[in-house]
């Protein structure tokens, strides 16, 4: 629907008048920074004029005030300048190699409650064992494995307390290398890869539903690894960094993403430890 002159003139002239008042500038201070005389800001603040300026002003006049060209328009409903739009939405967190990051556990924190979706870059490292956890980090955190260890089980006593459910998607080859000890887990001891197995089909007996392991085949669906904490936030996770989005749509596009893992499963998290122990015993 078309929205009046007169309509869209008084909206600019309102939304000018508040962002002057807001940042504290007088017509005449705001004309010396737009490079206009000072009659040219007044007649854009006069209730007698029903007209808008062109697009050098309304640019220059946006610019001085901080604020979205778009928004003095009546074209959104955000003041706020496209760059810091993008960097509230949307932000860099160092990432470390294991659990031993405050800011993943404040996140599952700030979470709490919500359904918390995952797919891990490796075996999630939630569900691992002491000498899973070893093998795997001690070739880089050396003395501060422990404190991976540590970190490890706090998350897990977060879990089992928490009032989240918990969704992990796999890819299914990610856990038939690991049954097999092939590929990335070619030189993971046996007795290892058994505890481990173990730990998995004990934490599913003890957890589910509320923790539940889905298998995905990745030549049909692919995913990079990401956690969805809720409607809140969702972390893309690069290695050395999360990409963290915080803006509604983005969170819902990736956890409609996490939807398609889920409904396009091989494996349902009913059928994961059936699996699992099938896999094991072929092994």
């Amino acid at each position: 629907m078309k929205t009046d002159k007169r309509d869209r003139a008084a909206r600019f002239r309102r939304r000018l008048l508040q962002a002057m008042t807001e940042a504290g500038l007088s017509q005449s201070a705001l004309a010396r920074s737009v490079g206009v005389d000072r009659s040219t800001i007044s007649q854009l603040v006069s209730s007698n004029i029903v007209r808008l300026p062109n697009a050098q002003v309304v640019a220059e006049c946006a610019a001085t005030l901080g604020i979205s060209a778009d928004w003095l328009l009546g074209l959104s409903e955000r003041p706020e300048q496209a760059a810091a739009l993008l960097a509230e939405s949307m932000e860099f967190s160092a990432a470390n190699r294991a659990l031993i990051d405050d800011q993943i556990y404040d996140w599952h924190r700030e979470a709490a409650g919500y359904k918390i979706r995952h797919v891990p870059a490796r075996l999630p490292d939630l569900v691992k064992t002491h000498d899973m956890l070893r093998w795997e980090y001690a070739p880089h955190l050396g003395r501060t494995i422990d404190q991976a260890i540590g970190a490890s089980s706090d998350r897990l006593d977060l879990l089992k307390g928490s009032p989240s459910d918990y969704e992990i998607a796999i890819p299914i080859f990610e856990l038939e290398t690991f049954v097999r000890g092939e590929g990335y887990y070619a030189e993971l001891p046996e007795a290892t890869r058994k505890g481990q197995i173990e730990r998995m089909l004990m934490l599913h007996d003890q957890l589910y539903p509320t923790l539940r392991v889905f298998l995905f085949d990745a030549r049909r669906l692919h995913s990079a690894p990401v956690t969805v904490f809720g409607p809140l936030l969702a972390a893309l996770y690069l290695g050395s960094n999360y990409i963290v989005f915080r803006d509604t749509e983005r969170v819902t596009a990736i956890s409609r993403h996490f939807d398609a893992l889920i409904r396009e499963a091989s494996i349902s998290a009913r059928e994961f430890p059936d699996y699992l122990a099938d896999l094991a015993r072929g092994a």
